[in-house]
């Protein structure tokens, strides 16, 4: 009888140490100790870090001037809609009582206005804002085309833009007021300003905006927003960049202006007399929503938000309860053994 030669599996692994898990191992040795230590380490860094961000949040300056009653006048005004060609300003005194050094940036802040409803949030056309092509309003419902023509921009986010001007004087020597120098370049942020905005490639930009018209809520087109300086235009302009990025809550505030340091104002705002003059344009009443004007300084840990440091110091609270917790069990049952 004819015996068969017997073939080794064709499916079987090398036999390498890679291939036959034969490869050195480390395997981490959980004792009581180890784990008690790192809930300690844990807790401590944490605590460490929220005090830190909660000394820094508190060390900034923050002065903030609510004018939606004070300009009761016009918020009425804006109110019908057939007034909106009619300009209505108000000013607002008020008091710095202790000099505001180094930077300081202007915001204004909402109250109660809603920039994180879904169908909201979606009204834009990236393709648009990239300059791709200005005519693209798919998705900018129920604010893509005005009589058959493209809005540009389009959607509810850029119709919607804040469009309040504020101007900060300084009352210097009691009896001369100053405009404080501000910038509207530098605000928005550099993936914003470089990347995910763009105008479209045409030497002359009125024309590269041509067959399109603006938001109904504008007052003039997306080329004019800055007269200026003519390269803060178009969907580049730093103000409608900022705008651009919803906000999370209905509360929020968004950068305005920054303080250009020079002449009487190198070191900051020195503490005195101050005035808004504001062009009232944006209508809140009509949703029981608030407007303010925040001058602010910032550190390194950012704005006045405790909520980052509290969260560190929580976290390490926590921690630092289930680290004594965890303790007490194994003294105690170290001492049954």
């Amino acid at each position: 009888m004819q015996k068969t030669s017997q073939s080794s599996p064709s499916r079987r692994p090398d036999n390498t140490a890679y291939k036959q898990q034969q490869l050195p191992a480390c395997r981490v040795q959980l004792t009581a100790s180890r784990v008690l230590l790192c809930f300690f380490a844990t807790g401590l860094s944490c605590l460490a870090m929220g005090i830190v961000l909660l000394l820094s949040a508190k060390g900034i300056q923050e002065v903030e001037i609510n004018y939606t009653e004070t300009c009761a006048d016009c918020a009425a005004l804006r109110e019908n809609a057939d007034n909106f060609d009619k300009e209505c300003s108000c000013s607002i005194p008020f008091n710095i009582p202790q000099a505001m050094q180094g930077d300081v940036y202007m915001f204004y802040k909402l109250y109660g206005f809603y920039q994180n409803l879904y169908q909201y949030v979606l009204s834009r056309s990236n393709i648009q804002l990239v300059g791709t092509d200005v005519k693209h309003t798919d998705g900018c419902d129920p604010f893509a085309t005005l009589n058959g023509t493209p809005i540009a921009p389009c959607g509810a986010i850029a119709n919607s833009m804040f469009n309040d001007t504020i101007i900060l004087s300084y009352n210097f020597n009691s009896s001369e007021d100053i405009k404080v120098p501000m910038l509207n370049q530098g605000i928005a942020w550099w993936t914003d300003k470089y990347v995910k905005f763009q105008n479209p490639s045409f030497n002359d930009l009125p024309s590269a905006f041509e067959g399109t018209v603006k938001p109904p809520s504008w007052s003039q087109p997306a080329y004019e927003l800055d007269a200026d300086t003519p390269e803060n235009n178009g969907f580049t302009n730093d103000a409608f960049i900022v705008w651009m990025r919803t906000a999370a809550f209905p509360t929020f505030k968004k950068l305005y202006r920054r303080l250009h340091r020079t002449q009487h104002f190198t070191e900051g705002l020195p503490a005195g007399s101050y005035s808004l003059h504001i062009t009232y344009n944006f209508p809140v009443t009509k949703f029981h929503g608030e407007k303010s004007v925040v001058l602010s300084t910032l550190t390194w840990s950012g704005g006045s938000s405790l909520f980052l440091g509290l969260a560190y110091t929580v976290t390490g609270a926590v921690t630092w309860l289930a680290f004594f917790s965890m303790m007490a069990v194994y003294v105690t049952m170290e001492k049954r053994i």
